[in-house]
């Protein structure tokens, strides 16, 4: 009786461990592109991009440096948007998506400009070919470049 009760635990404990496996594969990685210029560009200056999520949460970052007076920088985000419970773990929701991008230019610690744009609004879906991110399976790009200013 003991030896049968511990097959059975044994085997609901594989099947949780199983499906809690398949869970981590179920949501996408997505990526957002942001391309643009700067014009005045600081000697040293760096663009930063900043993803913020619904209820003003902020996400994923990425930061390059500005080269020839361009910047392009490729942020991938993570579509699950419930932390995975070991039951019930197949209603997991996989629809979190940034609602705003906030691009900044700096040098060192100077905030130089600024720009806040939407993610609905003022960028697009691309095809998932046109980007690096491998596992990515879809892609947002501005509909057009941003432009930054330095100082003069």
């Amino acid at each position: 009786m003991i030896l049968g009760a511990a097959k059975t635990l044994a085997r609901i404990l594989c099947i949780s461990l199983i499906s809690c496996t398949f869970v981590h594969a179920v949501c996408s990685v997505n990526v957002v592109i942001v391309k643009g210029r700067v014009e005045h560009a600081p000697r040293n200056a760096s663009v930063r991009v900043q993803l913020v999520h619904p209820k003003e949460q902020r996400g994923e970052l990425g930061e390059a440096t500005v080269e020839n007076g361009t910047f392009n920088i490729s942020i991938a985000f993570l579509t699950q948007s419930r932390k995975p419970m070991l039951i019930g773990s197949l209603r997991e929701k996989c629809d979190r998506k940034p609602k705003t991008a906030v691009i900044t230019l700096v040098e060192s610690d100077q905030e130089y400009d600024r720009v806040s744009l939407d993610l609905a609004k003022d960028f697009k879906m691309i095809d998932p070919t046109l980007y690096t991110y491998t596992s990515a399976t879809a892609g947002y790009t501005l509909r057009s470049e941003v432009v930054l200013n330095g100082p003069r």
